[in-house]
């Protein structure tokens, strides 16, 4: 919430852009006092007559558009963060921001398009394109229509809005009965290019430190993607390095990647909320891979992958202890990989589901994906081991009314004959939509475990689904919570910031069998509560923060009778 807050005082920040304000300066004077504020509208440079053409502006028919259109022009239509037009937001602060505010250059969204002028006009590749604009955090909405111009030609408009970028990372959150402090600041669109920078401070139950990051989703105008963050923690560091070339579309032929991960960490055994055993845990994960796929193909894709990795796991007791050790076992695990996936090409477009009058979009289609690898000592394993994993997702119905949708990710090791470090994973979401304005909501989530690797744990508590619980207050190998929601969204738009929302909710889960400290489970644990959402709709996130209220029903007499909770989530 105190992000929001942040709003009223960005301004005086932005001014320390990196320079960001030299260089807009040299390129484009700031106006006078008395001159008009600019239009938060503003088309793609490269067509400024595009706009003030006579055209057909409604929704086009796709059925009128013959086969064989080629587009003649592509128009970007780039949103400032506040419409200047809109009597609520035409006021001195937000003219400021818009002004101070680096819009996302052209170049940035033309790069991320499936599709170029004078090419043949493809309404798959339109909704496609769309849906990869909507992932960055910088644009807070994207919509491409096509559109017939005064000759009957066709033009393609890309309608982006931006959102302010530039937050400093001020957070205070409770969960669980646990507190966590975030100090920091991060810029999500450096320079209107999309690059990610970011360095903050955490402070929370696990461990005090400092990281800084960077992410160039799209490096020197190409699909390839570089991102590397360093955090140096009190108990110890993490420093990750990836360059990937995903499959970045549907009908994408190749892909490749490199990733490298070091992390020294200490870690706990928690039992009843309360840390009760201690280790350290060093680990060095790299591994390279390439992919291999014929496209897309009557509405389906078939991708191969193939590639190698090194997983050394090393245990070991905390230099400075501060509770009884309880040491896993090290793992050291070299391989080639192979896998293969099936994907199917459906989606939808909802809103008022997990965000708050916000465009969502969902995957509804069928897909199935297997990975085998072998792990042998003669390319310095300390195992020979058979790795595997299948996952899989599969709906039913249309977020139009009611829709169920279906995920599971099984992954287990073959060593000697025995099955190790088993997990089987099973997601169903059901959501109901009564109305524009109300939702029922359902999420059932289930981990059955066999023979786990001691650092594999499998908790639950006040921060994976039970909301009236300290956190990881109960820890097993299998586990099942349920959560059911009435959500209500409202048309409350306080200061044209923020949407907000609210749900009644109730959750239920437990665990079973065995963990590293050889506690019994409590049974079934339920609570009840309620919460207020808050949706900001002009920075540069998809988070809803979250306040809930929430009542234990079950569990032992010490956790207090009302939990808070105070956090930012992925979604409602």
């Amino acid at each position: 919430m105190l992000r929001l807050l942040w709003l009223y005082a960005l301004v005086h920040i932005e001014r320390h852009r990196l320079g960001a304000l030299v260089l807009s300066a040299c390129l484009c004077p700031a106006a006078p006092a008395s001159t008009p504020a600019a239009p938060a509208r503003v088309a793609d440079s490269e067509h400024p007559a595009a706009l003030a053409a006579g055209r057909d502006k409604g929704e086009l028919d796709e059925a009128r558009i013959p086969p064989g259109t080629p587009i003649r022009r592509i128009v970007l239509v780039q949103e400032n963060i506040f419409d200047l037009s809109q009597e609520d937001e035409d006021n001195w602060l937000y003219r400021t921001m818009n002004r101070l505010h680096i819009v996302t250059r052209p170049a940035t969204v033309r790069q991320q398009l499936l599709f170029h002028e004078g090419e043949i006009y493809d309404p798959r590749l339109v909704e496609e394109s769309a849906r990869i604009l909507r992932e960055n955090k910088y644009l807070y909405d994207a919509t491409i229509e096509p559109a017939l111009n005064s000759d009957g030609e066709l033009e393609i408009d890309v309608v982006t809005r931006d959102v302010w970028t530039l937050t400093p990372e001020i957070s205070y959150s409770r969960g669980g009965g646990e507190n966590k402090t975030i100090l920091g600041l991060e810029e999500s669109n450096l320079f209107g290019t999309g690059h990610r920078l970011m360095v903050a401070y955490e402070d929370d139950v696990d461990r005090r430190g400092t990281v800084f990051g960077y992410e160039d989703r799209q490096l020197f105008g190409t699909w390839t993607s570089l991102g590397f963050s360093i955090a140096n923690n009190s108990d110890g560091h993490s420093n990750v390095l990836s360059l990937v070339k995903p499959f970045y579309a549907l009908d994408a032929r190749r892909a490749w990647g490199l990733s490298y991960f070091d992390d020294d960490r200490r870690s706990t055994y928690y039992d009843l909320g309360d840390e009760a055993a201690e280790y350290r845990h060093q680990r060095q994960y790299y591994t390279a891979f390439g992919g291999i796929s014929a496209g897309l193909n009557k509405g389906w894709v078939r991708r191969w992958t193939y590639g190698f990795a090194y997983d050394n796991n090393e245990f070991g007791e905390v230099r400075d202890p501060e509770l009884p050790a309880v040491v896993p076992a090290n793992r050291k695990l070299v391989y080639p990989f192979a896998g293969f996936e099936l994907l199917e090409d459906r989606y939808e477009i909802s809103m008022n589901h997990n965000q708050i009058d916000r465009a969502e979009d969902f995957y509804l289609g069928t897909r199935l994906a297997v990975t085998l690898g072998w792990s042998d000592t003669a390319f310095g394993a300390d195992r020979d081991a058979l790795i595997y994993g299948l996952s899989g997702n599969y709906s039913l119905g249309s977020l139009k009314d009611q829709a169920l949708l279906l995920s599971g990710n099984f992954e287990a090791r073959q060593e000697d004959g025995s099955t190790e470090n088993s997990t089987l994973d099973l997601v169903a979401t059901y959501y109901w939509r009564q109305s524009d304005k109300r939702l029922f909501f359902a999420h059932l989530m289930s981990t059955l475990g066999h023979d786990l690797d001691g650092d594999n744990i499998v908790e639950i508590g006040g921060d994976n689904g039970l909301r009236g619980y300290p956190l990881r207050y109960q820890s097993g190998d299998s586990s099942l919570i349920l959560s059911v929601e009435q959500r209500y969204f409202t048309d409350w738009y306080p200061w044209r910031l923020f949407r907000v929302g609210g749900a009644v909710f109730a959750d239920i889960g437990r665990v079973w069998g065995p963990n590293a400290l050889g506690t019994e489970s409590l049974g079934w644990l339920r609570d009840v509560g309620i919460g207020l959402r808050l949706a900001p709709t002009r920075l540069g996130t998809t988070k809803v923060f979250h306040v809930d209220v929430a009542f234990p029903l079950d569990g032992t007499d010490d956790i207090d009778d009302v939990q808070i909770l105070v956090r930012a989530k992925r979604g409602f």
